[in-house]
């Protein structure tokens, strides 16, 4: 794999970052794996300077030569998938498998930005005056990215390339522990498909950094994915600021278990939501709600499936789920499982760790204001909880302070999509578990799971760019005075 960024940050090309190096570990086996740059605040003013002057012409090019620049890093990703990753696997912990489906996710988000740049970006109004007027869409000009360690390619590049395939320039500041599968790969991948220096800068570096870009100037929009408790501090920032904010939070989301549905397929799509990617994904299945008539087969075979999955170093394919990110998180969610079995819960699975390999973990009869049925986990726990009626259960749903993603399954869809309207959530997945994401579909949260947007396809539009009225006229108008 190459490393053409070895100490360096991205910014009108590999440099020498104001902020030293940094040694980036993988969490698997606390190898050192690679040496990045770091950024600081002179680093930022210059990516500032230089993305101010480079975006304008891109914004002026015919949308064919945005679009052919999106399509050709497509296209290099496809022939070299390994480019990714290859390190999403060693420095986020993602299974092979899911650093596969990872790299499938942004070569499908590059092939959706070519095509966003051909979109209609505006429509014609009617107006009382006999004149041509018209809405349309226009680049921002720059945009700050705040990406998290997670899913670091995929939630970077959601909102680098449609961003660029607009139009604007970025400025992407990665979560210091992924800057390389969440972004110095990206400066290498976009620079070999052609795109103009100035345009992208990547800036590995801490929450100083972070901090400026929100609160720079120069930069009229920002789009973070992170905690809610970061989004809500960069809301309060950026308030005063007036500045174009998206914010893509955290969520506690909750499968639902109607009576009637296959317990075995229910099973399945609840270990896979749980568990996916160590359980650390804002969509990740946090809250499993099942009909107390069938709580305990499902509990007792969820519990099952959670034994029988391997766990290790993510380099052997066999483990499909690899460590936590880094100790502190591994110790909160042990300490989110001790509390909630000290409340009354039972522990069925799990509830172990060896390092920062945490087994997957099901508890049952867990009190609904215990920690791991209240709060987002982030990690490889399936809190699950027994209802009377499905009226319960949607009370139960709707009183989470987070509304991302709400899965329902059933052998009735048409009633679980009656059930839909009374649920208070950005996505409801019927008959499917709560983690999904697609470039062509709206993604976003509702109440304390975002803000300000929503991320995919023509809805990006909206997100990345100003509305602009414009009318025009045959002659001047004339008027009384």
């Amino acid at each position: 794999m190459s490393t053409i960024w070895h100490e360096k940050i991205y910014s009108a090309g590999f440099v020498t970052g104001g902020g030293g190096t940094r040694t980036v570990e993988a969490p698997a086996t606390g190898e050192i794996i690679a040496t990045i740059g770091q950024a600081d605040t002179h680093d930022l003013e210059k990516a500032v300077a230089s993305a101010r002057a480079a975006q304008p012409g891109w914004a002026a090019l015919p949308y064919t030569e945005r679009a052919a620049v999106m399509s050709e890093a497509a296209a290099l990703l496809a022939r070299d998938p390994a480019r990714l990753s290859g390190w999403l696997v060693p420095e986020s912990g993602s299974g092979q498998g899911k650093a596969a489906f990872e790299t499938g996710l942004v070569i499908s988000e590059l092939t959706e930005a070519a095509a966003l740049a051909s979109q209609p970006y505006g429509q014609l109004l009617r107006s009382y005056k006999p004149r041509l007027s018209l809405g349309r869409h226009v680049p921002v000009g720059i945009v700050g990215v705040i990406s998290p360690f997670n899913f670091p390619a995929i939630l970077a590049m959601r909102s680098v390339a449609p961003a660029l395939a607009l139009g604007n320039a970025v400025i992407l500041k990665p979560d210091p522990r992924t800057a390389i599968s969440g972004g110095l790969v990206f400066a290498e991948l976009f620079a070999e498909a052609g795109l103009p220096e100035g345009l992208l800068h990547v800036l590995p570096a801490g929450a100083e950094v972070g901090a400026a870009l929100v609160e720079h100037p120069g930069v009229p929009c920002i789009s973070f994915t992170g905690s809610t408790l970061a989004g809500r501090r960069i809301g309060a920032a950026t308030g005063p600021l007036l500045k174009k904010v998206h914010l893509e939070l955290g969520g506690n989301n909750a499968l639902l278990v109607l009576p009637d549905a296959d317990i075995d397929a229910a099973v399945s799509s609840g270990a896979w939501g749980s568990f996916l990617h160590q359980g650390q994904i804002c969509m990740t299945t946090g809250r499993h709600l099942v009909a107390k008539n069938k709580v305990g087969e499902y509990a007792a075979k969820l519990a099952d499936k959670a034994n029988a999955l391997a766990v290790g170093d993510p380099v052997d394919p066999a483990n499909v789920l690899g460590p936590l990110i880094d100790a502190n998180q591994c110790a909160r969610v042990h300490e989110i499982v001790r509390e909630t079995v000290a409340a009354g819960a039972t522990l069925l699975a799990g509830g172990t760790h060896d390092g920062l390999f945490y087994r997957p973990t099901v508890l049952t009869d867990v009190p609904l204001d215990a920690p791991a049925f209240s709060q987002e986990i982030f990690g490889p726990v399936a809190p699950v909880v027994g209802y009377e009626s499905v009226e319960e259960a949607i009370d139960i749903i709707n009183s989470s302070e987070y509304g991302l993603s709400v899965s329902i399954l059933t052998a009735d869809p048409f009633h679980a999509l009656q059930l839909a309207d009374r649920i208070t959530s950005g996505a409801v997945h019927i008959n499917d578990q709560t983690v999904d994401d697609e470039a062509v579909a709206p993604f976003g949260g509702a109440k304390a799971s975002g803000a300000g947007g929503h991320f995919g396809s023509s809805v990006n539009l909206e997100t990345f760019c100003n509305v602009q009225w414009v009318t025009v006229q045959a002659d001047i108008a004339q008027y009384p005075f």
